[in-house]
């Protein structure tokens, strides 16, 4: 497919413009280019052909299923563009007057009020524009308390081997010392280690439940107790939250501090750089660190006040204003009970699936109920017949499936984590069930067709780490243009 530089043709274009056409003259001075910017120049038939041609090439939760586990890839109601789309919101500025956004700011209050409802939290702020930006403003938060109290010897946090990679990166951010626990032979975190690990220099824990397994760990309550125990904060990171929502808390689990993904568990658009939400909540005892501003409630009127001990902006304005009206649409489309069945289905969902392949897959902790995800394993079928995880993932393309995601997480060998969200039908999992099935029998039938797969593609199997050493983002062949 050729790029629109490559389909351009000096002279051709798709404007009409009179050299009469009234428009005013300014004088830009210094600011004026040295020269004109190198432009495609196009027709507007060859425009529309294009970017329909890319259209085609993108595979989204419309185009079929979309099992990338921990991501929660599920349908996104159009009820939510189209409240989102309503000028009364997409027109605002962040510079108004308050008493002019008052709308705008009932529906953070209302996103607010309703969040951690669901959460077990006592406030919230929607600063963060993404999971990993709520977690960095969740330690954040953590830090700000233990340097309240002169507590500065705290510099470990705590991180089973089953967390999600940014778990320990933002850790590292923010100069903390981290602490691994390794999983326990039922996929939860070792509560032996885990003690023998805390002690006073434990600034916090962070940790999801379920975890990246798809297992709720039974010992959370004691997880969470050993921390508090050592003076240590509680984060739970939100990713996983779709298994839970309208059935327990996290904030009744024992944690101190989460984050949210509004893009994922909130069924606003996920993917394509953006926009996100990654709303951080905490307990009422933290709620003088949160960023500012937070909006307030005074019956008559909506004000915004900074905390006190706030650690300041995290983000310009408000947030990413738009997606938190999807979220706020989706909570209200739902109400309590649809929260609570969004959950169920999810969970019931997985371990369908679960349950069907594991006949045919080698399935760790299989013989648990999992929650919205589980993950299959390709090790053995590696280490025998040299068939690998990338290699089924690859082979399901060519059935206009996407591959679920790879190699995670990291305690599992050639791991394919899978979830199924609660938004596909019986009718769909057991195509998709097939579809499984039949890629395994090709291990044995015909192996050198899944090392070569993908083949109906429009790109073959690339060569991924020249891929990600030799990036090429920019067209720069003018003499072509």
């Amino acid at each position: 497919m050729k790029l629109l530089f490559e389909k351009s043709v000096q002279g051709r274009g798709c404007d009409i413009f009179p050299d009469d056409c009234g428009f005013e003259q300014i004088d830009l001075g210094t600011f004026k280019r040295k020269q004109a910017p190198h432009l495609p120049e196009i027709s507007e038939s060859e425009l529309s052909r294009h970017y329909s041609e890319l259209a085609k090439r993108t595979y989204g939760v419309n185009n079929g299923f979309y099992p990338l586990g921990s991501c929660t890839m599920k349908y996104n109601p159009k009820v939510n563009e189209a409240m989102a789309n309503l000028e009364t919101f997409t027109q605002i500025h962040p510079l108004q007057p308050i008493e002019s956004i008052q709308g705008c700011l009932e529906i953070l209050s209302k996103a607010s009020k309703y969040l951690c409802e669901i959460t077990g939290m006592d406030a919230m702020t929607f600063q963060p524009a993404a999971g990993a930006h709520g977690e960095f403003t969740g330690l954040l938060l953590i830090k700000a308390y233990h340097d309240s109290r002169n507590d500065h010897l705290r510099n470990k946090i705590i991180i089973p081997d089953a967390a999600h990679g940014t778990n320990p990166a933002t850790a590292n951010m923010l100069g903390y010392q981290v602490i691994t626990i390794p999983s326990n032979q039922n996929g939860g975190v070792d509560i032996e280690k885990l003690k023998a690990a805390v002690g006073d220099d434990t600034a916090g824990l962070m940790l999801t439940n379920p975890n990246t397994i798809g297992l709720f760990d039974e010992n959370i309550l004691e997880i969470t107790e050993i921390i508090h125990q050592v003076g240590g904060l509680n984060y739970y990171d939100g990713a996983n939250l779709n298994a839970i929502m309208g059935i327990v808390k996290p904030g009744d689990m024992g944690f101190d501090i989460i984050h949210l993904n509004l893009h994922k568990t909130f069924s606003t658009p996920h993917g394509g750089g953006g926009a996100g939400s990654g709303p951080c909540g905490c307990k009422e005892f933290l709620t003088s660190f949160l960023p500012k501003p937070i909006v307030i409630n005074n019956d008559e009127c909506f004000t915004l006040e900074n905390p006190l001990q706030s650690v300041g902006k995290v983000k310009a304005f408000y947030g990413n204003f738009l997606v938190v009206v999807k979220a706020l649409t989706y909570i209200l489309t739902l109400g309590k009970e649809g929260v609570k069945e969004v959950s169920q289905n999810a969970v019931l969902n997985a371990n369908y699936m679960m349950k069907q392949l594991a006949d045919t897959y080698d399935i760790p902790y299989g013989n648990q109920t999992c929650m919205h995800e589980f993950v299959i394993s390709l090790a053995k079928e590696k280490h025998d017949l040299g068939i690998s995880a990338m290699d089924i993932a690859k082979s399901l393309l060519d059935h206009g499936i996407h591959p679920p995601t790879m190699y995670f997480p990291l305690i599992i060998h050639e791991a394919l984590m899978i979830e199924p969200t609660e938004t596909e039908t019986k009718e769909t999992l057991d195509e998709v069930i097939a579809i499984f099935k039949l890629v395994y029998q090709k291990i044995k039938s015909s192996p050198d067709k899944l090392h070569a797969s993908p083949i109906l593609t429009p790109i073959r199997r690339v060569d991924e780490v020249k891929a990600a050493r030799q990036l090429h983002l920019r067209y720069n062949d003018w003499d072509k243009s």
